[in-house]
C-alpha cells in the first residue's frame, strides 16, 4: 500500500481536494465550483451555504480518491486550507447558524459606526491584530448583533472555513492562527484569541473556541465524517492554514527574510519575519504565518488579473479567435507582441491598484495616460504591457513599504499563481524590483503547503523548513536587466506622483474610486 496526503482547499470560487504522495507530487484532484448567494434583503451580502457546500467538498474528496485509484486507507493524513476572512457561527450544539464568504460586504454601516465611535480604535486594534475593519470579522459580528439579534444571542463559537472543514470531519472545532489571525480577533504576539478585542467593540467575548497551532493534530475522521466524505474513519486530521500562508510554504518561502509574490485576480506580496511587528501607520497587513513562530507582512494589489481579463475580452478578440484556432492561450499571443514594446511603454503609464494603505484603503479610477496618436508606438499591445508594468510597479512599492516597517527586503522572491505562467510578466517583475524572480514547478502551491503540514503533523516530515526545501523545485529563474531596471526606477517616481494626482480626483468626486474600503 502507498502513503498519500490529502489537502482540502475551500477557495472563494471553488472547493477542491488534492492528493499528494510523500515526495510532494500531485496525484489527483477533485474540484467543484461554488457560489455565494446574496440575501436580497441585504445588499453586498454573500451567504455561505454550509449544507450544500459540505456536500460539494465531499464530492471532491471522493473524486480525488477515485481518480487516484487508491484505497481510502492509503490516505494517512488530511489537512485543510481556505479563503481568509470568511466566518462561520455555531450554536451550543455546534450546529452552524450563520456564515458569510470573504467577499461579503454587507457591514459597511458597522465599519462607519466603529470608526466614528472612536477614531483611534482601528489603529489601536491594528497594532494588536495586524488587521483592519475593511476585512476582519468585527464589523460582521456587529452586523449580526444589529440585524439578526436572535442569531447573535445563540452564538457559542466563531470560526473560519478551514476549521469548519476539520470540524465536519472530526467533530472537533479548533482555530489555528494563520487564518484565525485574519479575523482580527487574535493577538499577533500570542497567536491566540484576545477577548479584550471583542469587548472594545461592544461585542460578546464568550464566543471564542479553542486554538491549535498549525501542524497540530485536531482529531481523527469520525464514522459520520467517513460516511459523508469517503475517507477512512480514524484518518488523522491536521490543522492547516490560510491560503496565502500555505501558498508561501508551498513555494518554499519558509525562512525569516524570505518573500513570495502570488499573481492572480489580486496580487499578494508576502514577507516573512520572526518578529510580530506592525507598521507604525497601519498601512500594511500582518498575519501569523503557517510556520509556527513566524509572521508575514502582506501587501495586496487590487485586481491585476481582472484588469488583464477585461483588456483581453474588450480589446483582443482577434487574439482570442486566433488562439482558439491554434489551440493556445490568447495571453501567449498578446505577450509575444507586447514583448516587442520597450520597457517603460514609451513613457505611457496606467493607474489601477495603488500601493497598499490598509487602514485608509482606496484606489483611483482606472486610467491610461501619457500616450499620443502614433499607432506604431501606442497600439493595443502597448496598453496591454502598461497593465503588466503597473502591477510590477505596485509590487515595487510594496517591497519598499514593508522595508519601512522591518528594515529589510528580500534578496530574491518566489513568484507563484497564474501570472507566473507568463514569462513576460516574470521578466518585467524582475526588471522592476531589481531582484531575481524564482518560479517554482508547482505554481498553485496552497494545496501543497497543506499537504506538507499534514505530513508534518503525523511525523512523516520532521521539519517544515527542511521539507519545503526538499519538495519545492524551481523551474526557472529570471534575472533583472540592469538597463530596464534603471528605466523602471525613473518611471516609478513619476508613476507615484501620477497615481496620487489621479487619487485626488477621486477624493474630490471628479472620478469614481476603483475600490474604497467601507467608511472611506
Amino acid at each position: 500500500m502507498g502513503k498519500y496526503l490529502m489537502a482540502i482547499d475551500a477557495g472563494t470560487g471553488s472547493v477542491r481536494a488534492v492528493l499528494f504522495n510523500l515526495q510532494g507530487e500531485q496525484i489527483s484532484e477533485g474540484q467543484r465550483e461554488w457560489f455565494h448567494k446574496e440575501d436580497p434583503r441585504y445588499p453586498g451580502s454573500m451567504d455561505f451555504d454550509w449544507n450544500f457546500n459540505w456536500k460539494l467538498a465531499c464530492d471532491c474528496i471522493q473524486e480525488a480518491i477515485t481518480k487516484a485509484k487508491i484505497s481510502n486507507k492509503e490516505i494517512i493524513a488530511v489537512s485543510t486550507t481556505c479563503m481568509r476572512e470568511g466566518i462561520v457561527l455555531y450554536d451550543e450544539n455546534l450546529n452552524e447558524i450563520w456564515a458569510c464568504a470573504n467577499v461579503d460586504a454587507r457591514s459597511t454601516d458597522e465599519v462607519v459606526t466603529l470608526s466614528k465611535g472612536d477614531p483611534s480604535l482601528e489603529l489601536k486594534l491594528y497594532h494588536i491584530t495586524g488587521q483592519s475593519f475593511a476585512l476582519d470579522a468585527l464589523p460582521r459580528l456587529l452586523w449580526v448583533k444589529n440585524k439578526m439579534p436572535d442569531i447573535y444571542e445563540k452564538i457559542k463559537y466563531v470560526g473560519m472555513f478551514n476549521d469548519w472543514l476539520n470540524y465536519k470531519l472530526t467533530g472537533v472545532l479548533a482555530v489555528e492562527p494563520s487564518n484565525g489571525s485574519t479575523s482580527g480577533l487574535m493577538d499577533l504576539k500570542t497567536r491566540k484569541f484576545d477577548k479584550s478585542i471583542l469587548k472594545s467593540c461592544n461585542l460578546r467575548d464568550d464566543i471564542l473556541p479553542a486554538t491549535v497551532e498549525c501542524g497540530d493534530k485536531v482529531g481523527v475522521v469520525t464514522q459520520k465524517g467517513a460516511d459523508d466524505s469517503g475517507l477512512c474513519a480514524g484518518t488523522e486530521v491536521i490543522a492547516g492554514g490560510g491560503d496565502c500562508q500555505l501558498g508561501t510554504m508551498g513555494v518554499g518561502a519558509v525562512a525569516n527574510g524570505e518573500a513570495a509574490i502570488f499573481g492572480g485576480s489580486f496580487w499578494q506580496y508576502e514577507y516573512n519575519t520572526d518578529k510580530p511587528l506592525t507598521d507604525s501607520k497601519g498601512r500594511v497587513r500582518v498575519n501569523c504565518h503557517s510556520v509556527p513562530g513566524m509572521w508575514q507582512f502582506e501587501a495586496l494589489a487590487f485586481k491585476p488579473g481582472l484588469a488583464m481579463r477585461w483588456y483581453r475580452d474588450a480589446f483582443c478578440t482577434h487574439e482570442k479567435e486566433e488562439a482558439k484556432k491554434l489551440g493556445v492561450d490568447a495571453y501567449d499571443l498578446m505577450n509575444k507582441e507586447a514583448q516587442k514594446i520597450p520597457a517603460g511603454c514609451y513613457g505611457m503609464m496606467c493607474a489601477f491598484s495603488d500601493v497598499m494603505n490598509f487602514t485608509c484603503w482606496k484606489h483611483a479610477s482606472p486610467t491610461f495616460a501619457n500616450f499620443n496618436f502614433e499607432p506604431e508606438k501606442f497600439n493595443r499591445y502597448t496598453f496591454y504591457r502598461a497593465i503588466l508594468e503597473n502591477t510590477a510597479l505596485v509590487t515595487r512599492g510594496h517591497i519598499d513599504l514593508v522595508k519601512e516597517s522591518t528594515g529589510h527586503e528580500p534578496s530574491s522572491v518566489v513568484f507563484g499563481g497564474g501570472a507566473s505562467k507568463s514569462p513576460l510578466w516574470c521578466q518585467i517583475l524582475s526588471d522592476v524590483i531589481g531582484k531575481k524572480v524564482n518560479v517554482p514547478v508547482v505554481k498553485e502551491a496552497t494545496a501543497l503547503g497543506a499537504a506538507m503540514l499534514a505530513g508534518y503533523g503525523i511525523g512523516e516530515y520532521k521539519d517544515i523548513k527542511e521539507t519545503a526545501l526538499k519538495l519545492v523545485k524551481i523551474e526557472r529563474t529570471f534575472t533583472p536587466d540592469q538597463k530596464n531596471h534603471e528605466t523602471y526606477m525613473a518611471m516609478y517616481e513619476k508613476w507615484r506622483d501620477f497615481y496620487n494626482t489621479q487619487l485626488s480626483l477621486a477624493d474630490r468626486k471628479v472620478t469614481n474610486y476603483m475600490w474604497a474600503a467601507p467608511g472611506i
